[in-house]
């Protein structure tokens, strides 16, 4: 008699083993198929996360949150980089013990580690873990900060400057709140852990006025400082913007230069900085002294990244030697320096500046053909090594092609130098001045009040030259700055 039961049992264990036979081989296949991506994975690492944006890639991620794109592919099992998703969650190496979401802002000018702390409401520890911080100084103006994706500035604050001899207690009164809130707030250790010239965080009456624009390690009436460009650069302008709700008194330094702010009638307090062609690349400082009304002082300072830029060689140039003996060109160029540092209060110029030559502006951009030699290059005269840099730009032309003003100003100096040849210096106001070299003959004098396009003088070969051309020079703050920028920007 056949026993159905061992039958079936056998059946059913037959079916089982295919079963898992097929569930195994469709396993195999499945493994063999995929390529896992910045999503979670099975054997992905544990930590913090951060969600792929739009037009992020796999180096750019690294870079921001400061790892290896191959630690950061390990520690998500990635093998192909460029297979990121909109919305993938890519785990963050180095991290151990934070958890959660991640996100990232620029920083702008006006914060510091404290500042940052109380707006976002988030443990220094926390802070400085997460950014993996070693000094204060690496929080620099444009650098890219890491916070936790949940925090939020805090809303219905205001930023207030706790005055020279006025108690947390006075201050809570002024705000209509109680000192204890404001240690809260402020993550103070006690009333006491406040100074004189602490920026607080307070109750506002009106709203919170924290934002992406408000720097928070400046007092209120500083409403937004801009930093243009973000990253400074050898041989560039800076324009430095203070918007202000009151009127204010303003001085600063950044890399051994004075800041000279200007008032532009809308609230706002305006410097122009040339950043020199030799410059180290680096972080500096860049000072502020804030007078507030009531002569109230305050100083703030936080550092800002200098670029390199890749300036090319010029071929070698031999001169007359009188023009490169340092008896002859350090007192010609303490002579230079002084004609371009003081700042005018007045702005002679608006727009993009014209090109002081019979070339069209156009023309000369679109083509180059305009110029022999650009702003920056790496130079040498006469065999020695390449230690000096063209401090302007080389317009073509033959002795006796006309010279024009490229902006508005005040001739401040005409008249024959060594090295740089019959020459002129006009002055456009708020430290900006244009200068023209190896003139044949000029055409104004000292005083005269010139215009854009105006005739000042006639291209020729005078001074330190091989051949007739316009060294033409553009100078911010003191410092030369690449004229080109400013036949295509429009400063500040």
């Amino acid at each position: 008699m056949v026993n159905l039961k061992a039958v079936f049992a056998n059946h059913l264990k037959g079916i089982s083993l295919k079963i898992a036979r097929l569930f195994l081989l469709l396993s195999l296949l499945s493994w063999l198929f995929y390529t896992p991506t910045g999503l979670a994975q099975q054997g992905q690492q544990q930590g913090p996360v951060y969600i792929v944006q739009e037009g992020d890639t796999l180096w750019e991620i690294a870079s921001r949150f400061r790892v290896s794109v191959e630690d950061l592919q390990l520690a998500n099992n990635i093998t192909n980089a460029n297979q990121l998703a909109v919305g993938d969650q890519l785990v963050i190496p180095g991290l151990d013990g934070v958890e959660g979401v991640l996100t990232t802002r620029q920083l702008g000018y006006g914060e510091n580690l404290l500042s940052l702390t109380r707006n976002y409401d988030i443990h220094v520890e926390t802070l400085v873990r997460l950014n993996r911080l070693i000094s204060p100084a690496e929080l620099y103006s444009n650098s890219v900060l890491i916070l936790p994706d949940a925090s939020q500035t805090i809303s219905n604050t205001q930023r207030t400057l706790l005055a020279p001899g006025q108690s947390l207690l006075e201050l809570a009164a002024l705000h209509r709140t109680n000192p204890w809130t404001i240690v809260n707030t402020n993550d103070l250790p006690a009333t006491w852990g406040a100074l004189p010239g602490d920026v607080l965080l307070t109750n506002s009456l009106q709203g919170s006025e924290n934002g992406s624009a408000a720097p928070g390690a400046l007092p209120s009436e500083i409403r937004e400082v801009q930093l243009n460009p973000g990253r400074l650069q050898q041989g560039k302008a800076a324009v430095l913007t203070i918007v202000s709700r009151d009127e204010l008194q303003l001085e600063g330094s950044f890399m051994d230069h004075d800041l000279h702010f200007f008032p532009d009638g809308n609230g706002q307090y305006i410097a122009l900085q040339g950043v020199h062609a030799l410059a180290e690349p680096g972080i500096y400082p860049l000072d502020l002294q804030i007078t507030l009304e009531g002569e109230m002082p305050f100083e703030f300072s936080q550092m800002v990244r200098v670029a390199a830029v890749d300036y090319p060689y010029d071929e070698p140039l031999n001169v007359n030697p009188t023009t490169i003996d340092p008896a002859v060109t350090k007192p010609e160029d303490a002579q230079w320096a002084e004609l371009t540092a003081p700042a005018s209060p007045e702005r002679y110029w608006s727009g993009i500046f014209s090109i002081p030559s019979p070339f069209s502006r156009e023309y000369c951009l679109e083509t180059g053909e305009c110029w022999s030699s650009r702003y920056g290059n790496r130079r040498s005269y006469n065999g020695s090594p390449y230690n000096f840099f063209h401090t302007g730009l080389d317009i073509v032309g033959k002795t006796g092609t006309e010279i024009y003003a490229a902006a508005p100003g005040v001739v401040v100096f005409a008249g024959p130098l060594t090295v740089r040849g019959n020459a002129t210096v006009i002055d456009h106001g708020w430290g900006v001045y244009t200068a023209y070299m190896h003139q044949s003959e000029i055409l104004v004098t000292q005083g005269d009040r010139v215009e854009a396009g105006q005739l000042i003088g006639l291209i020729g070969d005078t001074g330190r030259v091989e051949g007739p051309h316009l060294h033409w020079e553009v100078w911010a703050g003191g410092v030369q700055v690449d004229p080109l920028d400013w036949l295509t920007e429009e400063f500040p």
